[in-house]
């Protein structure tokens, strides 16, 4: 088994899609965090986007971009996280994408600078996961009984709203029954609860608030 090192961010959501397939391969890894805003030199000279995740195996090799990490993780060790249907798997891939595109406009939401910016925002989320829910069947994963790597790419989109819903509501995540329960199963399960640290929601809580965005207005004072 190689060895490897999840170079990451405390918060950044890709970087938990990486976490969370390397704990439901229960393969030991080590996560070295970095502050983005001050990017270590040796980071620079191996990310060639910048950005975190980065997967370093066996000390030298190194790649890049979440989903190419979560692909290469899943075709080489077991269990396989992906569909063994060929057309089925270009499905997930898709839905991996829409879980990108969902962290996007999440993003906008908020930094929104304004109430008209930050309703519209809401209304890009809430687009997106009316889709994602009409795309969903009787779970209680994506897939049905199987954990896959649509899961795994979803759950940290879910996670936002654990500390969003403290301060807007109603959610946007209200009305989607089937989203509902889906983000309930990902919620308990431990390769997702692993995926963070016990400090994250204060650590996202505290970035909301340095945004200066309509969001962090809603928000109270911090004691």
């Amino acid at each position: 088994m190689p060895t490897f090192e999840l170079i990451s961010h405390a918060l950044c959501p890709y970087v938990q899609r990486a976490a969370i397939v390397l704990a439901e391969k229960q393969v030991e890894f080590t996560r070295i965090d970095i502050d983005l805003s001050n990017k270590p030199d040796w980071f620079r000279a191996i990310s060639p986007l910048g950005k975190t995740p980065l997967l370093r195996v066996d000390g030298t090799q190194v790649i890049f971009e979440s989903a190419v990490i979560c692909e290469y993780l899943d075709e080489t060790i077991g269990p396989r996280l992906h569909p063994a249907d060929a057309l089925d798997r270009a499905r997930a891939r898709g839905w991996i994408e829409m879980a990108s595109a969902t962290l996007n406009s999440i993003g906008g939401y908020y930094t929104a600078p304004d109430a008209a910016a930050f309703a519209a925002k809401a209304v890009d989320v809430r687009a997106k996961f009316a889709q994602t829910e009409a795309a969903l069947g009787d779970g209680p994963y994506f897939a049905g009984d199987t954990f896959g790597l649509v899961d795994a790419a979803f759950a940290p989109v879910f996670r936002y709203f654990d500390t969003l819903d403290r301060f807007v509501q109603p959610s946007v995540l209200e009305g989607f029954p089937k989203l509902a329960a889906w983000r309930a199963a990902l919620a308990v399960r431990p390769s997702v609860q692993g995926a963070v640290s016990a400090a994250y929601p204060a650590l996202l809580e505290a970035f909301f608030r340095r945004r200066n965005s309509w969001l962090s207005g809603l928000m109270p004072r911090a004691a």
